[in-house]
């Protein structure tokens, strides 16, 4: 890669809006990302307006680049701008493309259909900042850049954070949609919007479908409300609350038990690796809730109901990448239409399966429930040649490089 100069990215996902500044030297090795500032979303954006929500999102630009210096050195330079949007759209070029729908609590109805670079170039030209929108993307393609850039063997990348989604590396010709469609490659990056994946096969129990039942988007994102950062506390507080009304183990009924999303997955985190003997992490937690005054045993099986939801998670997570992995013939299958048996496989390619987002990140055990899933479903010898990374903010920088890539 020869791409030299520096460029900006702004990031809006499900918690957390990060904007950045990644410098390239010219060099595949010299890659600097100078700046990162990261900040939750005003939830009251979450259900404002187009023109509210872009305007902030400018506003945050406009102070992230004041902090470079007085400004004088980079007027009359057009600074190139890398979009990720971590929703579904339906692109029409590489910098433009209508919103579908919103997840991850997001309901905004009149932006979709809305051309969401358009909103975010509009609310950057109203503050007469000379930022050009050049490149609008999903946080897995930019995931999936960065790992690429990397590491050549990447094709797959998937984001495990408030919500959960993959995009992969598919041959152009297997693509119903893009039949007859040249690209230079050959290749085309499949968005797949998981998160919205229903199968009757799915282990869905009576606390997922209260969720999803009672939820802003019923009927929709059923994967990713069993596996993601925004559902898993919730599906824990859940059970905790009917272990609560079906007997006293937790003492008198506490109404913050009741609420919706009071326990993040933070929390369960927090409480499913507290290694203190008397689990202090756990009691205080539940203090939180209203809960006191709880045993130890209790407490114990408080930790139990949150390996069981993260086990599933994790092991969830591992199934869909290993369907990936078979639908393009890196599961030691030869591919999902080819018809020979493992036997009849030589051996694989080296896979690299790029990953970011909060709870692959932060969440020790839901890592470790998906890599021994994925060893489990793919064997021991064809998981040896599937490399998973972790990928610090790698949606953001990897969106900044695809930038970078139409500037040479």
């Amino acid at each position: 890669m020869t791409e030299k100069g520096t460029y900006y990215a702004l990031h809006l996902g499900g918690t957390y809006f990060r904007i950045l500044r990644v410098l390239l030297g010219g060099e595949r090795s010299y890659l600097d990302v100078q700046d990162v500032e990261r900040h939750p979303i005003p939830s009251h954006l979450m259900n404002s307006t187009s023109e509210v929500l872009f305007n902030f999102l400018a506003f945050s630009l406009e102070r992230f680049i004041e902090k470079e210096g007085d400004g004088s050195s980079s007027q009359g330079v057009k600074r190139e701008l890398a979009f990720t949007f971590s929703f579904p759209v339906k692109h029409s070029s590489i910098s433009s493309g209508v919103l579908i729908k919103w997840t991850k609590g997001f309901e905004i109805s009149e932006m979709v259909g809305k051309d969401i670079a358009e909103c975010l170039q509009v609310a950057l030209n109203r503050r007469g900042l000379d930022m050009h929108v050049a490149v609008l993307v999903n946080d897995t393609v930019g995931a999936l850049s960065l790992g690429y850039y990397h590491d050549p063997d990447t094709v797959v990348a998937v984001v495990f954070g408030t919500g959960s989604n993959a995009c992969y590396l598919e041959r152009t010709d297997a693509i119903i949609k893009s039949q007859g469609l040249l690209t230079t490659s050959g290749s085309m990056v499949v968005n797949m919007e998981w998160g919205n994946f229903w199968s009757s096969h799915l282990p869905r129990t009576s606390y997922d479908i209260d969720l999803d039942a009672e939820s802003s988007n019923s009927n929709e994102m059923g994967f990713e409300k069993m596996l993601s950062g925004m559902y898993l506390g919730d599906i824990v507080r859940r059970v905790i609350l009917r272990m609560s009304q079906e007997s006293d183990i937790f003492g008198p009924s506490s109404s913050l038990l009741s609420e919706p999303y009071a326990l993040r997955t933070n929390s369960v985190s927090a409480m499913h690796e507290d290694d203190t003997p008397e689990l202090q992490e756990v009691t205080r937690i539940l203090k939180d809730l209203g809960v006191s005054e709880v045993p130890l045993k209790v407490r114990k099986l408080v930790v139990k109901v949150c390996d069981v939801v993260t086990r599933r998670a994790g092991r969830l997570a591992a199934a869909g990448i290993a369907g990936i992995l078979k639908k393009i013939g890196r599961d030691g299958s030869g591919g999902i239409t080819s018809g020979r048996s493992r036997s009849e496989i030589q051996m694989q390619k080296r896979t690299v399966v790029a990953v970011e987002g909060g709870l692959y990140m932060n969440y020790s055990m839901f890592r470790e429930y998906m890599d021994e899933a994925l060893v489990e479903i793919l064997g021991e010898e064809v998981s040896q040649y599937v490399v998973v990374k972790a990928m610090e903010d790698g949606s953001s920088i990897g969106s900044a490089l695809l930038v970078a890539s139409l500037q040479s």
